[in-house]
């Protein structure tokens, strides 16, 4: 009897080892997300709070391209930066059907063409009147962006005489910062929201044509299904927005700190704990 009792106790112990190695499985999630302020900002928001909620969070960096393709393909889970109905058309397009939309983080989003405030130019229009003052050149972002796109379409539409110059994100507001020490002209791909906003007096030029459209929204997208497998993390993520203020904040304290985006992050969601708490939806049953 004591050899079947001992025996019984092992197939148990192995049942629930095997169990809880499932429930290991469950609690893990990718997000990823591009070299755009508020989409770094958004997302290390998402991955501290799921950190607290006991989840394995993996953080994958990648241009925009690789990022919808690896969501179409479940190789990551989520994505907190897909701005709709003009920016990212085209990849919801071509990936949609195999995509879900959680969540809608922030409606007053909005892309186009900014200059310093001293700049005189007012439209997009006005541009190619003073191409030799901007040195005939847009300064752009990661070539895959949305806006990149758009501004293509920009100088096709205005008959810009302009070239658009490839960079990334951290590069473009450097190029902005040094223009304005030096009270240069100088246009480049905007949005809002972002830091620079804060930092700098800007401006986003006329664009009487709506080739950037109006007012955005931000979203959270997944791979389809994704929340019928996790719905505790894809009702947390869908109940995540933010105010003008509180992403402006958000992005304040990712882009000034010291120390990491992820240290950041927590010391926010610390200081905005009621917030928070309030997105953390609640637990059906037992973990």
């Amino acid at each position: 009897m004591n050899k079947i009792k001992m025996i019984a106790v092992l197939l148990l112990t192995a049942l629930l080892s095997a169990a809880c190695g499932d429930l290991g499985n469950n609690k893990k999630i990718s997000i990823a997300y591009a070299n755009w302020s508020e989409g770094i900002a958004m997302s290390h928001l998402a991955k501290v709070i799921l950190e607290e909620q006991g989840y394995d969070v993996r953080m994958l960096n990648a241009d925009l391209a690789p990022i919808f393709a690896s969501l179409s393909r479940k190789k990551a889970d989520v994505f907190m930066d897909v701005w709709m109905p003009v920016t990212m058309h085209d990849y919801m397009e071509q990936y949609g059907d195999k995509l879900e939309v959680i969540g809608d983080i922030y409606d007053n989003a909005r892309i186009g063409l900014v200059v310093p405030e001293y700049v005189t130019v007012r439209s997009i229009e006005e541009l190619n009147g003073c191409k030799d003052r901007f040195a005939g050149k847009i300064i752009g972002i990661d070539a895959g962006a949305g806006i990149m796109k758009t501004t293509e379409k920009a100088l096709d539409e205005y008959g810009l005489e302009y070239k658009l110059q490839t960079a990334s994100a951290p590069a473009m507001t450097t190029s902005l910062g040094k223009a304005i020490q030096k009270q240069e002209w100088i246009v480049v791909t905007g949005w809002t929201p972002h830091w620079m906003f804060g930092r700098y007096k800007l401006k986003v030029l006329d664009d009487p044509k709506r080739v950037y459209g109006k007012a955005e929204s931000i979203h959270t997208v997944a791979w389809k299904g994704f929340s019928e497998k996790d719905p505790f993390a894809a009702g947390l993520l869908r109940n995540i927005r933010l105010t003008d203020r509180q992403i402006s904040s958000l992005m304040t304290a990712v882009e000034q700190t010291q120390k990491t985006e992820t240290y950041a992050a927590r010391q926010w969601m610390k200081e905005n704990r009621e917030l928070v708490n309030s997105w953390i939806p609640a637990r059906q049953g037992k973990d």
